[in-house]
Order: structure tokens, then sequence, then C-alpha cells
């Protein structure tokens, strides 16, 4: 089981910008998170070893996820602003824009987002998660949010 994130990682959430909302897990991704899907990594790894949907190309491409999120009912759309009844992503993508991270909107306005394999996170803003930092070769931050898409808020479903 992964531990927690670190400072280092992302420079710009400072403790009062966030709330932890789960344990770390790796069964799951900020991809399969974004669509509410808590049960599988969503990635396009060209082994095949995580879920990604049919007819998408398994490509680290922008066109590629958000083809992803098509197949979920998602769209493009201008902006992050909160919209009754509308679901909304956010996809980050480094300087080189490459994607590396996606969050959900939630219904008041605020963010949630898997950080890696480690805990899910409710956050005030986008821009807490970004920044990037070059460590050894490795991307440390997400970039920016630099995309956003969104479909018709899925119905809760009520407890049986």
């Amino acid at each position: 089981m992964p531990g927690s994130w670190q400072p280092w990682e992302f420079p710009n959430l400072k403790e009062t910008d966030y709330q932890k909302t789960s344990e770390s897990s790796e069964d799951y991704n900020c991809i399969a998170w974004a669509v509410q899907d808590n049960s599988k990594r969503w990635d396009p790894d060209e082994m095949n070893q995580w879920y990604w949907p049919p007819g998408v190309p398994r490509v680290v491409e922008m066109e590629a996820l958000k083809a992803a999120f098509q197949t979920e009912g998602f769209e493009n759309c201008d902006d992050g602003s909160l919209e009754d009844g509308i679901e909304k992503i956010a996809l980050y993508a480094t300087s080189n824009e490459k994607p590396t991270h996606a969050a959900r909107q939630l219904e008041n306005g605020k963010w949630t987002s898997k950080l890696g394999d480690y805990e899910d996170i409710e956050h005030e803003t986008l821009d807490c998660l970004s920044g990037e930092r070059n460590w050894f070769g490795r991307i440390q931050c997400y970039g920016k949010a630099v995309g956003y898409m969104k479909r018709v808020r899925p119905a809760k479903q009520s407890a049986p």
C-alpha cells in the first residue's frame, strides 16, 4: 500500500487548500476517479495491463484522453465554472502538452482529485495542483489545467 504524497510533489498544495477524503489506493487512478469509477485503473498503457475504453487509441495524448472521457458522456466545454446540474472535469498537462491528471468538479464548486496512487482529496482550486518541476527527469506536479469537459451530472443512487 502506498504512503501519502509528499509536500515537494505538490508545492502549491497548502494544508488549508484541501481535505483528504480517502486512504491511499492503487486500485484506481485520477482518470477513473474523474468518471466516478473507483473499481479499476484507466490507463492507455501499451501492454494492455489496465482498462482503457475500447476504440480509443492507447497513447498518452490529450486527444486520446478526451476521447476516453467522451465514452462516458463528456464533451468539451470552455471553462471550469460551476453550472447547476453539470459535472465538469479539468484536464491537466505539462508544458510539453502531455496529459498528466484529471480533476472532477463537485456540486459545491470544489474539486476532487486522486493523487497518483495516494489518497483522494477535495481541493478549493485547480491551481493548488499546478506547477511543474523536473526532479531527475520526473515531473513532480501536474502542469496546469488546459482543458475542460462536461456532462449532465449523474443522478445520485439511493441506498437499497
